[in-house]
């Protein structure tokens, strides 16, 4: 089957040749008759990954508190409305993210990918400004992750078919660049809590989950269409990241670690290194930031 090309949203609705054939013959839950429940769907990468998995005959439910990007989006999938379900969901509610449960297995009957992806940026507040701003922050981006894999996992372990766990990160819960310091904590909770989650379901008898952290580079999402109206040449699309992913995961990666057209993977993972190494040298905190090793990070970025 081919799904046509025609742009959504600013979004590509990727034909099934271009959504990595050989990553779909990998993995054993992306098939017909398989079922995806995707927060923050309505938009953005979680929007892509809906269009690509409904691409590979899967059965999707798109999860968003967004109601006009939610309606927007069933009536630009409607041709899919046989395998498609919508729901409003708020994940800060453990209540509502139980309700998407029981309303997807009410359709679908069963779970078999599990994408943790409705996040925001919610404050821009010092460690001591905006109380209530740093707590609305870490109840979307972390503990929406955690109300999803309580609501969700059990029942999938008790299924015992072949899943996976998704989790959307960001660069910015690794390196900790000052600015969005409520958002950098959520976002190192969601890479803490995921590790976890993949030991745990490594060591789980006969179970047989993956869970994976998404850590998408600089891309072209609505969020950033607000502001910019055409896409930057540094910026991948929200379907890159997406097709980059569906490859990673074939190839079994944990930490699924998007470029984009300005930073590639060392220099990448020459930013984490810095930021390990701040502890293993008992640097200042942050120093990569810091006047007296602004020299001293070049050159260990350079070599």
């Amino acid at each position: 089957m081919t799904i046509s090309t025609t742009k959504t949203s600013g979004q590509t609705i990727a034909d099934e040749q271009s959504s990595s054939p050989s990553a779909s013959g990998k993995l054993s839950w992306l098939r017909e008759g398989h079922t995806a429940v995707i927060t923050g769907g309505a938009n953005g990468i979680g929007r892509a990954a809906a269009e690509t998995f409904l691409a590979h005959g899967m059965q999707v439910v798109i999860a968003d508190n967004n109601e006009d990007a939610l309606g927007t989006t069933a009536h630009e999938l409607s041709e899919h409305h046989h395998r498609l379900e919508t729901i409003t969901c708020d994940v800060r509610s453990y209540e509502d993210v139980c309700r998407l449960r029981e309303v997807a297995l009410a359709r679908f009957s069963n779970v078999n990918c599990l994408m943790n992806n409705a996040g925001a940026s919610v404050t821009r507040g010092l460690p001591w400004e905006d109380l209530e701003g740093w707590k609305k922050q870490q109840d979307i981006n972390l503990w929406g992750i955690v109300h999803g894999c309580h609501a969700f996992v059990p029942g999938m372990l008790a299924k015992g078919q072949a899943a996976t766990i998704i989790n959307t990160g960001s660069k910015q819960g690794i390196t900790n660049p000052p600015g969005g310091f409520a958002y950098n904590l959520s976002k190192a909770g969601v890479l803490n809590y995921t590790q976890s989650l993949a030991h745990a379901l490594r060591e789980e008898e006969n179970a047989s989950i993956t869970a994976h952290l998404l850590i998408p580079g600089f891309t072209y999402s609505n969020m950033i269409q607000q502001f910019l109206p055409s896409q930057p040449p540094g910026a991948w699309s929200t379907q890159q990241v997406v097709d980059f992913m569906l490859k990673a995961l074939a190839e079994g990666d944990f930490l699924i670690l998007c470029p984009d057209n300005d930073t590639n993977r060392r220099l990448d993972e020459k930013r984490m290194q810095w930021q390990a190494d701040d502890l293993i040298k008992n640097r200042p905190a942050l120093s990569r930031w810091h006047p007296e090793f602004l020299e001293a990070y070049q050159r260990f970025v350079d070599q």
